[in-house]
Order: C-alpha cells, then structure tokens, then sequence
C-alpha cells in the first residue's frame, strides 16, 4: 500500500492528521493536473493553477468520499477542477453579458 493509499484511508477513519500530512504528498501532482486542464480553456482565465489546486483540495476535502486508493482520488480532483473551471467561465460568460466590463 502506498503512502498515499495509507493516508487515504487515514482520512476516511476521520483522522485529523491525516489530510495535513496528504497534502503535500500530492500536491505537486495536483498541481499538474490543474495546469494541464488550465492548458484546455480559453485564454484571459481569472483562474490561476495554484486557485484551482487549493479550490479543488476544498471540495475534497468537504466532501467526505471514502476513496478506494490513488487513483479514485485524483479522479474525484480532476472531476472537482472541471466542475470548477466550468462555475468560473460560466459566472465570467454571464458577467460580460450582463456589461461587467462596461465602465460606469
């Protein structure tokens, strides 16, 4: 069982310790998948790479899933940082609409 795996599972069984010690396990990791699906939208994007990391990790993080190993959670981060970047250019579509950058 890999470190990652062990701490996955320290999370689950509700210990606090756990998540503090995750982080920087796969943080790196995290970081490349973010820029990687950064690399995939359109450009001016008021997201950076690092928000979407520390979004993402939130959202995990709250959401209590069990995960079954390494795998299971960089799918859910993945999964997380697409829903993510879908809200921000959804709510960055909606403002130009409605005149966001119309000067008052």
């Amino acid at each position: 069982m890999s470190e990652v795996t062990r701490l996955l599972d320290a999370v689950e069984r509700g210990e606090p310790q756990a998540a503090e010690e995750l982080l920087p396990l796969v943080y790196e990791e995290l970081r490349r998948l973010a820029a990687h699906k950064m690399s995939a939208e359109p450009a001016g994007q008021t997201l950076q790479a690092t928000a979407l990391v520390h979004e993402a990790w939130l959202r995990l993080e709250g959401e209590g899933h069990p995960w079954r190993n390494r795998r299971h959670f960089f799918t859910a981060a993945a999964e997380a940082m697409r829903r993510i970047l879908g809200a921000v250019i959804s709510r960055d579509t909606g403002t130009a609409r409605r005149g966001g950058a119309a000067v008052a």
